[in-house]
């Protein structure tokens, strides 16, 4: 079954699919706290320079190469570096990623529905209960909602690329817009609302150590999706002739700003609700902040707005970060389901039937893995403590793998596929590219310190998370 390969019809149809893979549940609610927690505005400066000044190289790297290339991860690397290089293991390692990162991810979208749905009921005081998140992943419930997202989810990847990815962007993320800034307008009306913004903003320099610079660029890596191969996939819907350069800059600017103004949104309403909150307490956990924490907040606001205003409050926050939720999904799940239809020529329903049945397993295993079975829940032991399943699969694919894919792209791009055939690729559609700042600065990047800070955060995070030997 060979078929022209699918585009996206617009640019504006690409940056708003590319940003809803960036856009998720860290944007909405880790991200504003880890800033808040870690210097304010100072993080915020970081960030923003890691960014700029790192992230942009690795995004138009992965999104070039896949452009350039016209395939998933797997088939570009193989497309450039040939079918029996070594490099095709980096190339099922950028599939492979997405695809268990795709049953964590899953599992808490199915959680965030099931919140959403008890807020649509009015239980607003039950979810604020601090024993109802223990309760409610060992509910049976949790199955239901998983066929739900489930559901969402294929019906959006079987329509393909235009009807599909593409149509549900222009819905969801203009949806997703308008409701965070109505939160925001609504939360920053509040009495001592300012507290939460002046934390969230004004620098604390003290803050700052190798740890926190750390944590900043880890969050600017994984908020934009980087290493997941879901930017070389959807670079490869982008035509020849498209302005990559520009494009990735939108998404770039997209996400970065949704993850501000999320943090207007969250802060406030903490310190509009608890002026005594002390920053250094919050978790940064974004699981411990969505279904244990600010349900708690949503309820304490009903003094001020009465129950029903507090639970429309809660509606829309929860409506607004199962949206972000689905957007990075969809996204993610794309990256195996385009591999699979390339690699043995079947059509996408099947692709998908094909990651029902392997994805789908291991997300029922995950989902079981927080006390439903002991074999699942102390799975495994590593760092002088026992772990899940589910926090076996985070700990090595979201937070040890996805720089080691950054890394290797880096060295593929730059001394496989050569700088002059990457930079030659970017040109196209993006003139004014070839011989400016911006072209210098990625060549002189990706050749010197970009793979020395991504060699050294995945050999951090190896030592300290499997051997509690972290260099800082």
């Amino acid at each position: 079954m060979s078929t022209a390969r699918e585009h996206f019809s617009s640019r504006i149809g690409f940056i708003l699919a590319a940003a809803g893979s960036a856009v998720g549940i860290g944007n909405m609610v880790g991200f504003p706290v880890a800033a808040t927690k870690n210097g304010g505005g100072a993080f915020l400066l970081i960030y923003a320079l890691f960014v700029v000044f790192i992230c942009l190289p690795i995004m138009l790297a992965e999104m070039g190469l896949g452009r350039k290339t016209q395939s998933d991860p797997h088939g570009a690397y193989t497309a450039i570096a040939g079918r029996k290089s070594p490099w095709r293991f980096a190339g099922w390692l950028a599939v492979l990623t997405p695809f268990m990162i795709g049953v964590f991810y899953m599992v808490i979208t199915v959680w965030i529905l099931g919140y959403l749905v008890q807020t649509l009921f009015g239980n607003l005081t039950v979810i604020a209960d601090p024993a109802y998140f223990g309760v409610f992943i060992n509910h049976g419930s949790v199955f239901a909602y998983l066929l739900m997202v489930a559901a969402i989810v294929y019906m959006v990847l079987v329509s393909g690329v235009r009807d599909g990815i593409e149509r549900a962007a222009r819905l969801m993320m203009p949806a997703l817009f308008v409701m965070l800034l109505a939160l925001v307008v609504f939360v920053l009306t509040l009495d001592n609302a300012m507290a939460g913004v002046q934390f969230f903003l004004i620098p604390d320099f003290s803050k700052i150590d190798g740890g926190v610079v750390s944590g900043a660029l880890s969050q600017a890596f994984f908020s934009l999706s980087l290493g997941m191969g879901i930017l070389i996939t959807y670079g490869s819907y982008l035509r020849q002739k498209d302005n990559l350069v520009g494009a990735s800059k939108m998404v770039l600017v997209t996400d970065t700003a949704v993850a501000f103004t999320a943090g207007l949104m969250v802060l406030p309403a903490i310190f509009a609700i608890n002026p005594n909150t002390n920053p250094a307490e919050l978790s940064e956990s974004s699981v411990a902040m969505i279904f244990t924490f600010l349900p708690q907040i949503f309820l304490a606001l009903s003094a001020t707005i009465g129950y029903a205003g507090a639970s429309v409050v809660a509606v829309i926050f929860f409506l607004l970060v199962f949206v972000a939720a689905i957007t990075s999904l969809v996204s993610i799940i794309e990256v195996p389901t385009a591999t699979i239809v390339r690699k043995y020529s079947i059509s996408r329903q099947k692709a998908l039937g094909v990651l029902a049945l392997t994805m789908g397993v291991l997300t029922l295993i995950a989902t079981a893995s927080f006390g439903m079975v002991n074999f699942f829940t102390d799975f495994v032991s590593y760092g002088g403590s026992s772990h899940s399943f589910f926090d076996l699969i985070y700990d090595v694919f979201y937070d040890t793998v996805l720089p080691l894919n950054g890394l290797l792209i880096c060295l593929f791009v730059v001394w496989h596929w050569k700088k002059t055939n990457f930079h030659a690729a970017l040109n196209e559609g993006a003139v004014k590219y070839q011989g400016g700042f911006l072209q210098k600065y990625i060549s002189f990047s990706l050749t010197t310190f970009i793979p020395v800070i991504l060699a050294i955060v995945f050999i951090n995070t190896v030592l300290g998370k499997f051997f509690g030997m972290a260099f800082f």
